[in-house]
This record gives structure tokens, C-alpha cells and sequence, in this order.
């Protein structure tokens, strides 16, 4: 492999694609959402990914939440035969597209990066209303961005006053657009970091230190606007599943 690519996390370059993932989880499961955290929409044509989340959700009927992203990786873009300029204003143009393919046939879509000829095009999502987009960023034009055409925003932060000014400032950009804020969602993603001993709270991420530190956490996510949250760890997943079904037991 091109030695460039050494920035590419391990766990990335070694993990299966997320959609193979996610409709084995299906099969295997009944209530559980069935979330992507994130596809990178730009690597892909819309109607594409669009027929494949479609499949997804009808074969775990209706379950699926849309997480994407831009991407970030210049050789990402290579390798997809994208150019990495089309940020920005490619995915104000490819989430329309992809829930242009969602709609009623036939389906027609004109843009400056994206064309989709009059056509029948399934199948559709199992969800009458199609698959909640929510989309991750990595600046505040990202955040802004989500406001305008997605139905979420998807952090990724550890830090509590981050977070609350992102989220505000996704819901003020949401009024601007003439959308409802309370209509939108927000899913943060967090990385537990346990500590068998309480931990400093002036310099303390979020969900990290002792279980009953995270159960204060959650309770602040809460309070900023958090609808859902989704939690990562690199600790063995038996650990994770004792630690996250204490948690869960403690504030439901």
C-alpha cells in the first residue's frame, strides 16, 4: 500500500463496509435502528447509495437512519473517481438526489453535479415518509449545511459547551431556512473512556470517568438538545455491554 495513506486510522482501513454490516445486524435483530455513522455520500452516486439504504430498510423494515458525511481523505476521492472540490455544494446537490430516488416514479433529477433521466427506479424505503438523512461535519458551514437539507445533525464532540454551541448554532441556521428546529434531530456520537475512580470534572470529556459520571452526562446531552446518542468504545464489547446496560438502567 502507498505509504501515504499511513494516516488512514487502522480501524477504518481494516473494517467492513457499513451497509454489509448493517444488513447482517437486520437479519439478526428485530427492534434495533439501524444507523450509519457516516457514509461518505460523495464517493458514491446518489441513486446508488440511495437503492442500497432503500434495500436496507425494506429488509429490516424501516429501521434505517442515514448518518453521511463528506469525507475528508484526499485519497478517498482519488480512488472514487470524485473530485475532492466537490465538497461543499456537491452534497447540498446529492442529498436532494437521493431522496428524489426515494420519491414516486417516475424519478427525475437535474443538477450541476448530479443528473438522474426520467426513470423508474427502486426499490423505495420502507418508511412512507423515506429514511431520515443526518449528516456530520467538520466545520461550522457543515453545521449550517445540515440545517439546510438534512434531517439531523450528527456531532461528534466530547465537549459539553462544543456541543451546546453547535447545536445552537444548528437550530438558529434551521430558523433561517425557514425550518423548524423542533422538527430536527440531533444524534451525537460519543467514545466512553471508563475510569474505575471519579475523574477531574473541570477537564473531564464527556462520557468519561466512572458510570455514575456518565449518568450525569447523560442527563447533560439531554438538557442540549440531544435526541439520541451513540456510544463507541475500545475496551473488549463484553465490557462495553455491562457498562452500557448499567447506564441504561440507571436513567431510563
Amino acid at each position: 500500500m502507498d505509504q501515504r495513506l499511513n494516516h488512514c486510522p487502522r480501524s477504518t482501513a481494516r473494517s467492513l463496509t457499513r451497509s454489509t454490516r448493517s444488513r447482517n445486524v437486520a437479519g439478526l435483530t428485530g427492534r434495533l435502528l439501524l444507523g450509519t455513522s457516516a457514509v461518505l455520500a460523495l464517493l458514491h452516486p446518489p441513486v446508488a447509495l440511495a437503492r442500497r439504504l432503500a434495500t436496507l430498510d425494506q429488509l429490516s423494515g424501516g429501521r434505517v437512519i442515514a448518518g453521511l458525511g463528506q469525507g475528508w481523505m484526499p485519497e478517498e476521492f482519488v480512488v472514487s473517481g470524485v473530485p475532492m472540490r466537490r465538497r461543499g455544494a456537491g452534497m447540498v446537490e446529492h442529498v436532494p438526489a437521493m431522496r428524489a430516488t426515494w420519491g414516486p416514479d417516475p424519478v427525475s433529477f437535474s443538477g450541476r453535479f448530479y443528473q438522474i433521466p426520467t426513470s423508474d427506479i427502486g426499490p423505495k424505503p420502507a418508511q412512507p415518509n423515506g429514511i431520515p438523512i443526518l449528516l456530520a461535519y467538520d466545520s461550522e458551514a457543515g453545521i449550517r449545511r445540515a440545517a439546510q437539507i438534512a434531517d439531523g445533525l450528527l456531532p461528534n464532540v466530547d465537549d459539553l459547551a462544543t456541543l451546546i454551541r453547535h447545536i445552537g448554532l444548528f437550530r438558529e441556521a434551521a430558523r433561517m431556512h425557514g425550518r423548524d428546529p423542533d422538527s430536527l434531530s440531533v444524534l451525537a456520537r460519543f467514545r466512553t473512556r471508563f475510569a474505575p475512580m471519579p475523574m477531574d470534572a473541570a477537564d473531564r470529556p464527556l462520557f468519561s470517568g466512572t458510570v455514575d459520571q456518565w449518568c450525569e452526562d447523560v442527563e447533560r446531552v439531554e438538557r442540549a438538545g440531544v435526541f439520541h446518542a451513540l456510544f463507541g468504545s475500545r475496551e473488549p464489547i463484553e465490557l462495553q455491554i455491562e457498562r452500557l446496560s448499567e447506564l441504561r438502567a440507571r436513567t431510563s
